[in-house]
């Protein structure tokens, strides 16, 4: 086995946290948080480890699995999202809203990957609030593991990540501008 095939079965696992977060909030409501936030790490966990160990990997190819990252981080926190409403975290209307307007987004202008980060980073940012709420101490760890992480990988969020971010940004935002032909 080779890191790229470790990093496709680890990107692999993760998906399951589509059915596995809302399964939660079924099964055992608002009391089902703390679970929740510890998947919510092992997530953010594996998603740190799958990217590196696919670049690191002796052979280079692509793969469905590898191609379509950021749509598996895009359903976990779709996942979340349903845990949320489920659980009573999150009002309905608000959860419908908030899928209604990317959804309009995402028809017009596809899935780049900027807007797929950001769809993600309210649900998240909301769901950490939440812990924070009503199990503070699964919120401060989400917050000490964005923490770690970004002090961990300082030089390449600095130079990589925030520009790639505003770029890819840009140049939606660009396209979005010109005329249809």
């Amino acid at each position: 086995m080779v890191a790229k095939q470790v990093a496709d079965l680890i990107t692999l696992l993760r998906s399951f946290l589509t059915f596995i977060f809302p399964w939660i909030a079924i099964s055992e409501g608002a009391s089902g948080l703390p679970w929740a936030a510890a998947l919510l790490a092992a997530d953010w966990t594996g998603d740190s480890l799958d990217g590196s160990l696919a670049r690191r990997s002796r052979l280079k190819y692509h793969t469905w699995i590898g191609d379509h990252d950021l749509e598996i981080d895009m359903a976990i926190s779709l996942g979340l999202l349903l845990f949320m409403l489920i659980a009573g975290y999150l009002k309905p209307v608000v959860g419908i809203l908030y899928l209604l307007l990317w959804s309009f987004f995402f028809i017009r202008s596809g899935v780049p990957r900027p807007l797929g980060m950001l769809f993600q980073a309210p649900i998240y940012a909301w769901f950490i609030y939440v812990a924070l709420i009503h199990y503070p101490t699964a919120g401060f760890l989400l917050c000490a593991w964005i923490a770690a992480a970004v002090i961990g990988t300082w030089p390449k969020f600095l130079e990589e990540v925030i520009p790639g971010f505003l770029e890819g940004m840009r140049h939606f935002l660009s396209q979005d501008q010109r005329p249809d032909e």
